[in-house]
């Protein structure tokens, strides 16, 4: 039998292209031309700052703060991670569990407001592949990419595979735009004989996307892998046992070249890890990621937090938490001299798109209830996107 079906099975998604982008070999990962899903009326108009470099959106009677102005940065590749916290409409008949329906946006209002705050967000610094978490549905990814494209004229794909988290109906979900061309997405899942030797866990939430990348004359292979691991600071064991599964699917999928072209890998997500850089055990759920299960170092991935200054590294409203984090592949660090490759140029946690006002505290965020807050100073999520280019030299 193929290592393949010993390892893991698989739920695969190919996709194919056709006229105005792509469409799918099943019903899950949908581009935003073929979406089944007629979109709601239009709620958002644009309001001229008279800034040519900012945009206010006046969302009904909101309006949404203008982010601050930065030098865009040109880059051939780059990758952002965000765990957009609950990113749920206001439509509750879809949802089952009594947290998913609690958590829903409480008025198409205050939907309108979190999803056009997530768009105007992602059009600041428009990276190409957007890594997200805590995400309803395939629905609300794709409510978001037509406000990208309606408010801020950005085409992104959105690709999800429902997942089997039953009591927060939680998934995590992938937007791509170009030049970055999604050829397949896929979930691994455990086997028989994974589960007997109760060394792996079950990833309810996961996405493993592969896509090519235009480098010089040619086209280089990136596997992307999006997690949300379980929370809490006492179910590491559990986190270590995802990341074990998490390796033993990569490992089947994943060679160093083809064709002798290197593949790079990504593992990017919301880790819930409680180990911040330089503090990280090789036994840990992130030092297990990082290493790959494997006692080389050659496959070993690189933490691109390591590359942060130190004060500022948190991506969450706790303060000092790195839950959010992206590795990558050496091949993505080092630059070889005598072809043209993917190295990576910047790499920072971008606050201000999550920060409204000042950091929210707790006692605002949580306690006293989120949609409570003040519109003007309720942040759009307790986790701060991490946001990393690359250039090709």
């Amino acid at each position: 039998m193929n290592d393949l079906f010993r390892t893991g099975a698989w739920h695969v998604t190919l996709l194919a292209t056709c006229a105005g982008g792509v469409f799918l070999a099943s019903t899950v990962g949908c581009d935003s031309t073929s979406n089944p899903v007629l979109d709601r009326p239009d709620d958002v108009r644009n309001v001229s700052t008279g800034d040519s470099k900012s945009t206010q959106l006046l969302v009904d009677d909101f309006v949404l703060p203008t982010l601050p102005v930065v030098e865009p940065i040109e880059s051939a590749f780059s990758l952002m991670t965000w765990n957009l916290e609950w990113f749920w409409d206001d439509e509750t008949r879809d949802n089952f569990s009594d947290l998913s329906i609690e958590q829903s946006a409480p008025s198409r209002n205050d939907w309108n407001w979190k999803r056009d705050s997530v768009a105007a967000a992602i059009a600041h610094v428009r990276p190409t592949v957007v890594a997200t978490q805590e995400v309803e549905g395939q629905r609300t990814l794709w409510y978001l990419t037509r406000a990208l494209e309606r408010n801020h004229s950005l085409r992104y794909d959105e690709f999800l595979i429902k997942g089997d988290d039953h009591f927060t109906e939680q998934d995590v979900g992938l937007l791509v735009t170009e030049p970055a061309s999604v050829m397949a997405t896929m979930r691994g899942h455990m086997t028989e004989s994974m589960r007997a030797s109760d060394q792996f866990g079950s990833v309810s939430k996961h996405l493993i996307t592969r896509m090519t990348i235009p480098v010089g004359d040619q086209e280089e292979t990136i596997f992307v892998v999006n997690v949300h691991l379980r929370a809490r600071p006492e179910r590491e064991d559990l986190r270590v046992k995802q990341i074990k599964s998490l390796n033993a699917w990569i490992d089947q999928l994943v060679v160093p070249e083809i064709n002798g072209i290197p593949v790079h890998l990504v593992v990017m997500g919301d880790f819930n890890t409680e180990h911040p850089v330089g503090n990280v055990g090789a036994d840990t759920e992130l030092g297990l990621a990082i290493s790959r299960g494997t006692s080389e170092p050659d496959d070993d991935l690189v933490d691109l937090h390591q590359f942060i200054d130190e004060a500022n590294r948190r991506t969450h409203l706790l303060d000092g938490r790195q839950y959010d984090r992206i590795l990558v592949s050496k091949s993505l660090i080092e630059d070889d001299p005598d072809t043209a490759d993917l190295v990576l140029s910047s790499v920072r946690v971008a606050d201000e798109l999550a920060v409204r006002g000042s950091r929210d505290t707790e006692l605002e965020h949580w306690d006293n209830g989120y949609w409570n807050h003040d519109v003007n100073e309720r942040d759009v999520s307790d986790h701060y996107p991490v946001l990393a280019h690359f250039q090709i030299q």
